[in-house]
């Protein structure tokens, strides 16, 4: 995908949320979230894998992990949902973490659509 496709798909999933969140209100468990987001994003076409184990290598070993993605789009976009008032560092760490697990394995290319 080109760097306008993505963002693109960022808007749209954004805007999925959106709906969800209107829909539902404040309140729910994060799961409930998470599940009406995906069929939300599958209604509008998109392929989306949920709760998708994300592999940490360690010197060359793989390590079984809890690290896991609560929605991965079009296996290109991470999604992952909070269900809290505020955004906190942790939260932020965790964003970062995919980031760095993902390009050090190559995350995306390893999630074809199960």
């Amino acid at each position: 995908m080109t760097k306008k496709e993505v963002t693109q798909l960022s808007y749209d999933i954004i805007g999925c949320a959106i709906e969800v969140h209107k829909a539902l209100g404040p309140g729910l468990l994060e799961s409930v979230y998470e599940k009406c987001l995906r069929r939300e994003l599958e209604f509008e076409g998109f392929k989306v894998v949920q709760q998708v184990k994300v592999p940490v290598l360690y010197k060359g070993i793989e390590l079984d992990t809890e690290l896991r993605l609560d929605l991965l789009v079009n296996n290109t976009n991470i999604v992952e949902l909070k269900a809290i008032e505020n955004i906190l560092p942790v939260h932020e760490a965790q964003i970062l973490t995919y980031e760095i697990v993902g390009k050090t394995t190559r995350l995306t290319d390893q999630f074809l659509y199960r």
